[in-house]
This record gives structure tokens, C-alpha cells and sequence, in this order.
């Protein structure tokens, strides 16, 4: 696991790396920067995994580059006394939010969230971000029609027709996207509920969703008993 801990304060910086080696204990590499411009570098010259992100960084607004790191491969969790922050925050697709003061079982809930596949019904997720040609465009997840698997990458196929290639992994993706709202219908496939019209059984015991604009996606055998209950 390599993380990335973006924190101006000292002593706060201190605790998060004492709290976050206790719990990823040995299978971890951990870098801690003092500035935005010391991080946003690092994130250039390095691959991470995690990224633990301060709001208020010597006067410095890590708000303002949310958007580009919750459009990069990585998940983000932001450490913040702004809990008015926390509800926009999630809306762009934080793993979560970690209100200042702390203590480790509440840092520790945060991490365990890498390990919960679905997220939970009700999300305030409101966006995808994805950067393309260097800027970054924010999707609105009302207009996803389905999600795509692309190796590490994800494909987000719009209502529009259009689609966008997402660094996240179809997993990561899944980790942020509102349950009851989408479902992981096959390894390679997330779909957006409303948008399927109906189940499908083909010959030779295989599956599909049939969708509202006629598109078909295959449906994994595991995975059939829990789509036909969620749209029955």
C-alpha cells in the first residue's frame, strides 16, 4: 500500500503516520508532504494508492484540487476540521471524510472502507471526475448509463452516447457509486438500475440486461439471483 499524507501541521502529520503504520502495519510505504506543491509533484513522480488529504493547507485551498485527484486512479480521504466541506466533498467522490480532531478507530473505519466493496445506499456521490487533455470535466452520475471495465481504467458510457475513459478501475469505482443506485452485473459491467429494462435468459444458461436504449450486457451467473431481486 503506498500512501500519500498531505498535511501541514506537524504534529497532526505525526499522529496520522503513527495511526496509519499501526493499521497497514508492515505492507506499506508511506510519504508525507508538507504542501499541496510538494504532494501534487510527488503524485507526478510516483504511483500511490491512497491518498490522505488536509483542506486547509498554510492558506492553501485543497479543495481546489479535489476534482483532480478524485479523477486519478487512487482513492482520497480527507482529514479536515471543515465538516461543512464533507457533503461536497463525498459529492466528488471521496472514499470519505475524517473530521479533525480524530482518534484511530475513526481513521481506522476510513481505512477499512478500501476493503468494502459496495458503498452504501443514499451516497451523496453527485460526480465522476475524469481528466481528459489536461483538464478536468465532472460528470454528473445521473448521466451514466453504464460502466465499463478497460483494463485498469474504466469506460463511462453516457445517456448522451458519449464516453468517457475514467482512471479509476471499474473495483474503485464501485467502492464510491451508490448501492441501490448501480450494480456490478458481470467482472467487466456496473450499471445504472434505472436505466435497465429487463432480464434476459439466453440459451445455454447465460444472461443479460436488456436496457431502456436496447443495448444488451451480459450478466455473470453469480451475480443473477441478486439483479433479478433487485429488479423484480
Amino acid at each position: 500500500m503506498r500512501i500519500l499524507i498531505i498535511e501541514d501541521e506537524a504534529r497532526i502529520a505525526r499522529r496520522l503516520v503513527r495511526m496509519t503504520k499501526s493499521y497497514f502495519e508492515r505492507q506499506l510505504s508511506l510519504t508525507v508532504c508538507d504542501t499541496l506543491a510538494k504532494g501534487l509533484a510527488h503524485i507526478e513522480q510516483s504511483p500511490v494508492d491512497l491518498l490522505l488529504l488536509d483542506l486547509n493547507l498554510n492558506g492553501e485551498n485543497g479543495f481546489a484540487v479535489l476534482e483532480a485527484m478524485v479523477a486519478r486512479s487512487f482513492h482520497t480521504i480527507i482529514v479536515s476540521a471543515y465538516t461543512d466541506k464533507a457533503i461536497t466533498a463525498f459529492a466528488h467522490g471521496v472514499l470519505d471524510f475524517v473530521p479533525k480532531p480524530f482518534d484511530e478507530s475513526r481513521l481506522f473505519q476510513a481505512f477499512g472502507r478500501l476493503n468494502i466493496r459496495n458503498n452504501v445506499a443514499g451516497s451523496p456521490l453527485r460526480y465522476l471526475a475524469v481528466k481528459k487533455g489536461g483538464v478536468i470535466k465532472m460528470i454528473e452520475a445521473e448521466q451514466i448509463r453504464y460502466i465499463k471495465g478497460a483494463g485498469i481504467y474504466s469506460e463511462l458510457h453516457l445517456q448522451n452516447g458519449r464516453q468517457e475513459l475514467h482512471d479509476k478501475s471499474l473495483d474503485a469505482l464501485e467502492q464510491l457509486l451508490p448501492a441501490g443506485d448501480f450494480i456490478r452485473i458481470h467482472r467487466s459491467y456496473i450499471v445504472k438500475l434505472q436505466q435497465a429494462q429487463k432480464l434476459i435468459i439466453e440459451a445455454g444458461g447465460k444472461y443479460a440486461i436488456q436496457l431502456k436504449n436496447g443495448e444488451q450486457l451480459p450478466v455473470g451467473r453469480s451475480r443473477y439471483k441478486q439483479v433479478r431481486q433487485l429488479m423484480i
